[in-house]
């Protein structure tokens, strides 16, 4: 089990948000900014999450952590549609998936997302109640006083090292989104290979802000990243959907995870699995098994 940390000082989530820093940053297969999973195992996958804490206790119990070789991806964590005396407070959910980091050291793989790395950037972002970057702000000073300053420089700490993208040895591969298709003569490919340069995180032709930010996408440029890229498919979050889960493509598949009929997918790492076998094991959160209030 993880240690016990008092959510309620700062010093207990600052060593908190550093130690899970460390351990994203020595994650097994970690390449750059990409994790390459191992030959063998099991891999829950969720889209956008958005500080939904039912959803994501639903889908963690799901995951069977506790079972070997059992690995979950999730993505979007932050700013949700529920505010606390007008603030965000989502800095909680990073404080859980840190927690289960900790305790369950690389198989457990939050990805970067738009939200986070404009949290990250200071870049203004809204998820239609406000200005989201400065709400979450808020929601730290609210619940750290003057301590507030040196959490939110632990938590960057965090936001830093979440990889970019994470591969299956199948050639499926999860990264946020993938660049607009219009943006592609700007995009890097190489930005997964490598660490991310305060460059590639700020728009408009950064490499991660590029892969977190897309919503066009076309046959030809997929083909294209398919060609550069050993990767036959592809599971992102971020498009807009009806439903929890969308087929955009041959090889795109794309997941929300924040609603009331949010979505995972389940695959093995042994596995590609084609764009409408993924659409058919798609699994509604809201059926999925699960006792009490986990964290």
């Amino acid at each position: 089990m993880s240690p016990s940390f008092d959510w309620s000082q700062a010093d207990h989530i600052i060593t908190l948000f550093r130690q899970a820093s460390g351990v994203l940053l020595g994650t097994q297969g970690r390449t750059g900014c990409r994790v390459d999973l191992p030959q063998n195992g099991v891999l829950t996958i969720a889209g956008d999450l958005h500080d939904h804490l039912p959803n994501f206790n639903r889908i963690v119990a799901a995951a069977k952590l506790h079972q070997e070789n059992h690995h979950l991806l999730l993505q979007e964590l932050i700013h949700g549609p529920i505010l606390v005396h007008g603030c965000d407070m989502s800095w909680r959910m990073l404080a859980r998936v840190a927690e289960l980091l900790l305790e369950f050291p690389s198989r457990v793989h939050p990805i970067l997302g738009n939200h986070e790395n404009s949290q990250l950037t200071r870049v203004g972002v809204t998820k239609g109640g406000g200005n989201s970057v400065e709400l979450f702000e808020d929601g730290l000073s609210l619940t750290f006083g003057d301590d507030w300053e040196q959490v939110y420089d632990a938590i960057d700490q965090f936001l830093l090292a979440m990889p970019l993208a994470v591969r299956t040895p199948s050639g499926v591969q999860c990264t946020h989104s993938l660049p607009d298709a219009v943006l592609m003569g700007r995009f890097d490919p190489t930005v997964v290979d490598r660490e991310l340069t305060k460059e590639d995180r700020i728009g408009p032709n950064g490499g991660a802000y590029l892969t977190t930010w897309g919503r066009r996408f076309t046959d030809e440029q997929i083909t294209t990243l398919t060609e550069v890229w050993p990767v036959k498919q592809f599971i992102i979050g971020h498009v807009k959907i009806d439903g929890g889960v969308r087929r955009v493509n041959n090889s795109v598949v794309a997941l929300a995870s924040d609603l009331d009929n949010g979505m995972i997918v389940r695959i093995t790492l042994d596995e590609c699995p084609t764009a409408d076998e993924l659409m058919s094991r798609a699994t509604p959160i809201q059926v999925l098994p699960f006792d009490g209030d986990m964290m």
